[in-house]
């Protein structure tokens, strides 16, 4: 179709690989951020075959591949050590890659190096207010500066806390989950890993909760440690307050250790304060559409949808978003692009639906329980999350247009 322009809202993980997406379908576009330079936030993220497929198309993938930590599987024990679950987030052999762990802000960086390297513009300090105007033929919309801009069509890839999402909904709120998570830096040396012991590992307390433990240095000499915790809602400054409470989190983050395995008593005893991170679940209601009216104005990724944490699918999800809305525009005529961004999304919900499905799934195999159920015992078969043929699936919503 006849696409002049499209305009991304937010230089993140989705809107970077979007833009990347849409150069190599030859349709050009414009990122705008809100921030004064390439967002350079701490933690590390764990990217699914799936993803890094879409990383691997769009060239990306070899530009990262040294710079992760690569695994095959989660791990989780109980508070005894003993090992109940095992939960495949790669193979190479079975769907082409392994699972990566890998700082964001190292992604961010090869992915708007990429971004330089293609000529695709990304303005920094423009914060996106509101869109002024839509037609059937372009969006009009406006930035903090008070500029306006017009594009074919306008994209939020801009977080759970979208603006562009106050166009289609300008009511709805973020609900907050009622929990919030701490999580810590230390060295892999600090825990003295028994030999033969597999990380990442999650293990499990019925009196405090999960402890997570996962590497993210590519030679594992680092881990991330982390828990969650039931929480109040509070306002932005009541969270940075807590945040900035350095005590609180290492005391958090050391609460029960006497109820765990060794490994975790080792994880907590020493904790840098310049390492901790803190921060609060917030979840986006169903939307019954991801789309305006005039199909001009589109919201992806955490914009549209919040995917709890459980299967890490979080940001594999968003990337399965914005590469097939890249090919919904390349392979849609302008006069059936509305019917086809509703396929689009019907197709893209199936999808986040059955993550959701398999969330619960493994909720119900970690929790306590007598005896053994065969059928949450047995092996998933993830081969439709893992190895999708992103252009087949996009045909088949496409047929009949």
């Amino acid at each position: 179709m006849s696409i002049e322009n499209v305009a991304i809202i937010g230089a993140g993980l989705s809107g970077l690989t979007l833009a990347l997406a849409l150069h190599q379908q030859s349709i050009p576009c414009t990122i705008y951020e809100a921030i004064s330079a390439p967002l350079d936030i701490g933690g590390a993220i764990m990217l699914s075959p799936n993803a890094l497929r879409i990383l691997d198309i769009l060239g990306v993938y070899d530009r990262i591949r040294t710079e992760g930590f690569d695994f095959d599987y989660l791990h989780f024990r109980t508070s005894g050590n003993e090992p109940i679950d095992v939960y495949e987030f790669g193979n190479k052999e079975r769907y082409g890659y392994c699972g990566m762990r890998i700082f964001r802000h190292v992604l961010i960086t090869a992915l708007s190096g990429l971004a330089k390297e293609q000529n695709i513009p990304i303005q920094y300090n423009k914060k996106f207010m509101n869109v002024i105007a839509e037609t059937t033929t372009d969006v009009t919309y406006q930035f903090e500066d008070g500029t306006t801009q017009k594009a074919t069509c306008l994209v939020g890839a801009d977080g759970i806390h979208s603006r562009v999402r106050k166009y289609l909904y300008p009511s709805l709120e973020t609900k907050f989950t009622g929990a919030m998570g701490v999580t810590a830096a230390v060295p892999t040396k600090q825990l003295q890993v028994p030999e033969g012991y597999q990380l990442p590992v999650t293990i499990m307390n019925k009196q405090y909760g999960a402890f997570v433990i996962a590497p993210q240095l590519r030679d594992g000499s680092e881990v991330l440690i982390g828990r969650q915790k039931s929480a109040p809602e509070m306002d932005r400054d009541g969270w940075s307050r807590l945040m900035s409470d350095k005590d609180w989190c290492v005391n958090f983050l050391r609460e029960g250790a006497g109820s765990f395995p060794e490994i975790v008593q080792r994880a907590v005893s020493e904790i840098s304060p310049a390492k901790i991170n803190l921060w609060p679940f917030y979840v986006v209601p169903k939307l019954d559409r991801w789309s305006s009216e005039h199909s001009r104005v589109v919201i992806l990724g955490d914009a549209a949808h919040a995917i709890p944490p459980t299967a890490g699918q979080g940001v594999n999800q968003a990337f399965e978003d914005v590469y097939t809305y890249s090919l919904i525009l390349a392979k849609t005529s302008n006069a059936c692009l509305e019917r086809a961004l509703k396929k689009w999304q019907r197709g893209r919900q199936e999808r986040v639906d059955k993550v959701l499905g398999l969330n619960a799934q493994l909720n119900r195999r970690r929790m306590p329980k007598l005896g053994e159920d065969e059928e949450e015992s047995k092996e998933f078969d993830l081969a439709w999350l893992y190895k999708p043929e992103f252009d087949q699936m996009v045909d088949e919503w496409l047929v009949g247009l």
